[in-house]
């Protein structure tokens, strides 16, 4: 059964969405270092990007039960797991469990569209928590 509240996961979902279709940034051919060329690249897609730091600071004020879940989350909308499998996929979370769970998560590209379907398989959908007209 999930634990963590699916809202947050929706939330979650929403920031992943937002830092991963941001448009890399084009580096020119001619690089002095290409270290120092890829810290730019990052710099300059990631600088300005608030959702990263707004998805890392919603884990981290989750406790670590909680952030195991939508690290499993993760692995079951991937279909690493059926659904039938979640304590041992909670259980597999927790014995990885680390401190940098946000970095973990966001390295994922299709994260957004992984955790959607780990909540779809645990019978919920994102729509059901946006907020509906008064009318």
């Amino acid at each position: 059964m999930l634990q963590v509240n699916p809202d947050t996961v929706c939330r979650l979902i929403e920031l992943a969405q937002s830092f991963h279709v941001r448009e890399p940034a084009s580096i020119p051919e001619e690089g002095s270092n290409a270290a120092d060329d890829w810290t730019q690249q990052m710099l300059a897609d990631h600088a300005d990007n608030t959702s990263y730091d707004e998805f890392k600071s919603i884990i981290k004020d989750l406790d670590a039960d909680h952030q195991q879940e939508v690290v499993a989350l993760l692995w079951l909308g991937r279909g690493d797991y059926t659904l039938e499998e979640w304590d041992s996929v909670v259980k597999q979370a927790k014995e990885q469990w680390s401190p940098e769970t946000a970095e973990y998560l966001i390295d994922h590209p299709l994260l957004a569209d992984e955790l959607r379907e780990g909540l779809e398989l645990h019978g919920y959908t994102c729509e059901e928590f946006v907020a509906k007209p008064p009318y």
